[in-house]
């Protein structure tokens, strides 16, 4: 088992949608991650969601009192780890992709609706080779949405 350490001089780094997408092999309307902020290699990351109307879960979920779906708000997580996870190990998503590998202590503490901004912070836990360990959460607010512990790992396409 591996303890992250980050370079003492390491400067937390943003990541941008364009770079997210070369990271990650999702595409609309599964992006859940519009950006991130306060990467850290190894370390940790705060993924940026802007949850609007238009999501195309939100007409049936619920008709007349849109929430965002709980296993979505998992996903946005989990894909803020993988861009953590790719950027860390300089990942060549052309022949590569990050996997979920298992959730645990997944807990749902307040409904996400269109127009909030739902902030990811999500850390390591520990790595080893392929596979890393994170402890995430969805914030809305500051206001605790969601929390879990997942695990992800590299895998060749």
């Amino acid at each position: 088992m591996t303890t992250p350490e980050a370079p003492a001089d390491a400067a937390p780094v943003s990541i941008e949608i364009d770079e997210v997408l070369q990271r990650i092999p999702h595409r609309h309307p599964f992006v859940l991650i519009d950006r991130a902020v306060e990467y850290v290699a190894f370390k940790s990351i705060r993924g940026i969601k802007g949850v609007t109307y238009n999501e195309p879960f939100f007409p049936g979920h619920f008709p007349g009192a849109p929430v965002m779906p709980g296993v979505l708000m998992i996903e946005a997580m989990g894909q803020t780890g993988a861009v953590l996870m790719s950027k860390s190990l300089d990942v060549d998503a052309t022949k590569n992709t990050i996997l979920f590998m298992g959730i645990d202590n997944a807990r749902f503490r307040r409904p996400v609706r269109p127009g909030e901004l739902i902030e990811m912070p999500v850390e390591v836990l520990f790595y080893r080779r392929n596979i890393f360990k994170f402890k995430g959460r969805c914030e809305v607010g500051g206001e605790l949405a969601a929390e879990a512990e997942f695990a992800a790992m590299k895998v060749e396409r």
